[in-house]
C-alpha cells in the first residue's frame, strides 16, 4: 500500500498532520533506516520499516477487537448522556498501553452491529467497513448465538414458534432459529441469522415468555473468549478474523 509518509503517520495515530510535519522537520522520522526529509515522501505501508522518535511502528490499515460488553453501556461511538462502548474501548486501550496510543490506528473504529444497553457479551469493533457490511448485510445470514434466561420455561408451542419462525410485528416471520437447552430451567441458546431491532427479546415475548438476561456468545465462527471479563477488550488473531466471516 503506497501512500504519503505524513498521511501514514496520521493514520497510525502518531499525531496530527501539523505535528507529524514537525517531527519530520526535526529529523525524527525514518524509513528503512533513512531519515525522511519531505512530508510527501511515498512509502510502502506494508513493507517499509517506519521509525519515529526512535520507536519502530508496523502499519496496519485495519484493526479488529473483541469486547465482552457489560450491561449499562450503549453500543455507540458518541452520546451526550450515556456511557458508550467507544468510551470503554478507549479506556481499555489506554490501560493496556500505559496511556500511549501512538501507532494504534484509532480513526473510524466502530462497533459492528448493536447490543442493547442491558445485553452483554461479544461485540466486535473495527475500522474495516467492508467486513462490517459483509457481517451485517441482510442477505449474508451470518449466525449469531445468544445465551438467554427467561422468566419461566418455554412451552412446546413456544419452542416450535422460535424454531420455525415467529411473528414479531414485521412484514415477514423471523427466519427459523436454532434453539437448544442450556442445561438449566429457563436457560436457552438461540442462534439467529438476522439482526432486527430487539429481535431476541421480541421473539421470546412472542413465544410467551420474557427475557431477563441476554448474552451474545458467538458471531459467525468467532466465539467470545471465556477468559475476557466483562468490560475487557483484546485484538483478534488472524484466525479469528477469518472465523468471524464464516457461517459455521
Amino acid at each position: 500500500m503506497i501512500m504519503r509518509i505524513d498521511k501514514l503517520l496520521c493514520e497510525m495515530n502518531i499525531g496530527s498532520r501539523s505535528q507529524v510535519k514537525t517531527l519530520i522537520k526535526k529529523g525524527l522520522v525514518s524509513v528503512n533506516g533513512s531519515k525522511v526529509t519531505k512530508a510527501d515522501m511515498q512509502v510502502n505501508g506494508e513493507g517499509d520499516l517506519i521509525s519515529c522518535e526512535g520507536k519502530e511502528y508496523q502499519y496496519r490499515p485495519y484493526v479488529y477487537y473483541m469486547m465482552n460488553k457489560p450491561a449499562g453501556i450503549i453500543t455507540a461511538t458518541k452520546d451526550i448522556r450515556e456511557r458508550t462502548v467507544w468510551d470503554l474501548f478507549c479506556e481499555q486501550l489506554a490501560e493496556k498501553n500505559n496511556g500511549d496510543l501512538k501507532g494504534i490506528p484509532m480513526r473510524d473504529i466502530f462497533p459492528v452491529g448493536r447490543l442493547d444497553k442491558d445485553t452483554v457479551g461479544l461485540l466486535v469493533l473495527t475500522n474495516d467497513g467492508d467486513m462490517a457490511h459483509q457481517l451485517l448485510a441482510p442477505g449474508s445470514h451470518v449466525p449469531k448465538k445468544y445465551y438467554v434466561k427467561t422468566d419461566r420455561p418455554l412451552d412446546r408451542a413456544g419452542e416450535r414458534l422460535l424454531r420455525e419462525g415467529v411473528d414479531i410485528g414485521e412484514k415477514t416471520l423471523t427466519r427459523p432459529a436454532g434453539l437448544t437447552y442450556a442445561g438449566e430451567e429457563e436457560g436457552y441458546y438461540l442462534t439467529i441469522t438476522e439482526g432486527k431491532f430487539h429481535q431476541v427479546k421480541r421473539m421470546f415475548q412472542a413465544a410467551g415468555v420474557q427475557v431477563v438476561y441476554l448474552k451474545r456468545v458467538s458471531m459467525g465462527g468467532l466465539m467470545l473468549d471465556e477468559c475476557l471479563r466483562e468490560g475487557q477488550i483484546r485484538e483478534l488473531t488472524k484466525e479469528e478474523v477469518c472465523a468471524l466471516c464464516s457461517k459455521k
